[in-house]
């Protein structure tokens, strides 16, 4: 079992679609840990760490995301897996 960490930034229309409670639902369910947030410039950011192959399946579903939203763009940097979080949440 591999763990990884990932940092998204996802553009497009992502804020005021329920895309932050949609990525945590969807961490929750693959046991991924974390946080969401909405940025300034209307981009969503996230952190997730789990195992790798449930850290892989949260990142495809940001490519997606809600219905609602419109993906435009997913940048993801894997760093180090921390272990800092004990759970999936909002910031």
């Amino acid at each position: 079992m591999a763990l990884a960490r990932a940092h998204v930034i996802v553009s497009g229309q992502v804020q005021g679609v329920w895309y932050r409670g949609g990525a945590q639902a969807e961490a929750r369910a693959h046991a991924v840990t974390g946080w969401v947030r909405n940025l300034p410039d209307e981009t969503v950011e996230a952190v997730l760490e789990g195992e790798e192959a449930d850290v892989r399946a949260v990142v495809e579903w940001c490519r997606r995301g809600p219905p609602g939203a419109r993906v435009d763009g997913v940048e993801v940097a894997w760093l180090p897996w921390s272990g800092e979080f004990d759970g999936m949440r909002i910031a």
